[in-house]
């Protein structure tokens, strides 16, 4: 899980039907902050540091592999770009990069080239573009059980075939004969790589996974990188299913090249070491909670280093947690990833900033990085606590939404419940006034994806609590006297909708909350000149 948004433009006003020009292109770009992401590889070994070569490479492939996905004409368009040599080409093409395509993630994923579609596509690459949802699920449910799995499965397209019948007859076709060159060129890297460096869990991860790329069995390899203990921190494969907007099946391809922080990962023991604890004190009736975690349940910071793929365009990634096979994390836990050099940009390039304008004097002075870094990291620990059994399949597109908003209001819980317990220094101004403004970074990005609309319903849901509350000069502020319950309350809305896989319920939900009010919009329309996101530039 991680880091697009129904949405109308929220961060600059630009007349998008039309295509934008090269000042308003100028403008669009300018809402990635360059940020230098420094990395020190020299205590790597030798033999990592050349294993850690063939790792940027297979990243680069992956780059290439998630244009496809995205939208089938994104590879051709990028090389027509290529060749114009004109202010306006480079931007188009710089502002190409930054989104992995011709919309705009912050723009509710429209247009910003001529001749092609108005809209990202729903379902992206994964399905043929003439294909309904109804046309899909009629489809499926003529199939064999076994067909049935492998046309829903995270690893394969939808494709139209010939047929004796049916000229436009739908077929499954697995990702590793879908992307064949690109997969074998990745695994080849991937053993490469393997056969370079010392370490014995990363050798037997990266091996596993070049297997799978070439299979489509990804068990063992997620298996081998939830044990995976290195120097290199490498996530490579298909994970994530935002892109596929129809139904939320396909994977996209990603990856995160990073080094391992020592020294701020064993800073996270204390909170693996309560997350049992937390599980059984959670607002939920008790027959829905684990009474069994998964023993293994890894937290590595890290520095990134190269991230490419669906873990690279729009809105930068600052944490995942993975992987999102339910097997695994019913037996083992999930990993949780933070990009500590991401974070640390993300909260001086933008953070700082908006709380100057939506916080008054006296609360900026309770914002604070530690704060933001630990809820990321809450965040990502709760995303693995809760229901897990066919949540995602229940929820069909309501899933992500929820789920982000589970993760971001279950991570204040958590930590909540460490200060009351005495197992954390009591940090509560900081934590509340922190998140508050941290919303409205997130908000910017309008509600048109999972991670702003679950945002938008959890900020909608504390203020009618009177949580949150709008002062009238036009600043935020927590109302302590009810953050804690209105928190619990909507930990408790919300797991149970996960628990009983109310769809019904979460549609709802997502549509009553899940958007933007006008006091909301006005404050966000303030914060137009500070820039929304960052555009790392590498230090290697």
């Amino acid at each position: 899980m991680r880091a697009v948004f129904t949405g109308v433009m929220l961060t600059l006003t630009l007349a998008m039907a039309a295509v934008p020009n090269l000042t308003e292109l100028n403008q669009m770009i300018a809402r990635f902050a360059p940020a230098e992401l420094k990395v020190d590889t020299s205590a790597l070994s030798p033999g990592d540091k050349l294993a850690l070569a063939k790792l940027v490479e297979a990243a680069r492939v992956v780059d290439r592999l998630f244009l496809t996905q995205r939208w089938s004409g994104n590879a051709a368009l990028r090389a027509q770009l290529e060749k114009d040599a004109t202010p306006q080409g480079k931007a188009r093409l710089h502002y190409f990069d930054l989104n992995k395509g011709p919309w705009s993630d912050l723009d509710g994923q429209t247009a910003f080239i001529e001749n092609v579609p108005a809209k990202k596509l729903a379902g992206s690459n994964f399905y043929p573009e003439d294909m309904s949802k109804d046309e899909f699920e009629t489809w499926v449910a003529k199939l064999p059980a076994a067909q049935q799995e492998q046309a829903k499965s995270f690893f394969s397209v939808i494709r139209r075939g010939p047929s004796p019948k049916n000229d436009k007859n739908l077929t499954a076709i697995p990702y590793s004969k879908a992307y064949a060159a690109d997969l074998a060129t990745m695994a080849k890297l991937l053993n490469e790589a393997a056969s370079l460096t010392s370490n014995p869990s990363l050798k037997t991860f990266l091996t596993l996974r070049a297997k799978a790329f070439l299979n489509d069995d990804y068990y063992d390899s997620d298996v081998a990188w939830m044990k995976l203990d290195a120097p290199i921190d490498v996530t490579i494969g298909p994970y994530e299913t935002y892109n596929d907007e129809l139904f939320g099946y396909k994977a996209a391809f990603e990856a995160y090249i990073t080094l391992r922080d020592e020294a701020e990962t064993a800073k996270m023991k204390n909170f693996a070491d309560h997350i049992q604890e937390i599980e059984n004190n959670l607002p939920l009736d008790a027959k829905f909670k684990n009474p069994k975690l998964g023993a293994l349940a890894p937290i590595r910071v890290v520095n990134e280093v190269l991230a490419t793929g669906d873990g690279a365009h729009g809105v930068r990634t600052a944490a995942f947690n993975l992987p999102n096979d339910e097997r695994i994390v019913k037996a083992m836990g999930s990993k949780r990833v933070m990009l500590k050099n991401i974070q640390q940009a993300k909260f001086a390039k933008t953070l700082m900033p908006i709380s100057q304008r939506v916080l008054s004097p006296a609360d900026q002075k309770q914002l604070s990085f530690d704060a933001f870094f630990t809820h990321i990291l809450a965040h990502e620990m709760t995303h693995g606590i809760g229901p897990q059994n066919g949540v995602r399949q229940n929820l069909k597109d309501t899933h992500s939404a929820i789920e982000e908003a589970k993760a971001d209001v279950t991570g204040l819980f958590m930590l909540q419940y460490l200060f009351d317990h005495k197992l954390q220094p009591e940090a509560e101004k900081a934590l509340y006034t922190t998140f508050l403004a941290s919303s409205f970074r997130t908000l910017r990005f309008g509600v048109h994806e999972a991670h702003g609309k679950g945002m938008a319903l959890q900020f909608n849901y504390l203020t009618d609590k009177g949580a949150f509350v709008a002062k009238p000069d036009g600043t935020f502020a927590v109302d302590f006297s009810k953050i804690k319950g209105a928190v619990r309350d909507l930990v408790h809305d919300l797991l149970e909708i996960e628990a009983t896989g109310d769809y019904a319920r979460a549609k709802k939900m997502l549509n009553e909350l899940g958007v933007i009010q006008p006091a909301l919009a006005k404050a966000i329309d303030k914060l137009k000149d500070i820039p929304t996101d960052i555009e790392p530039v590498r230090s290697l």
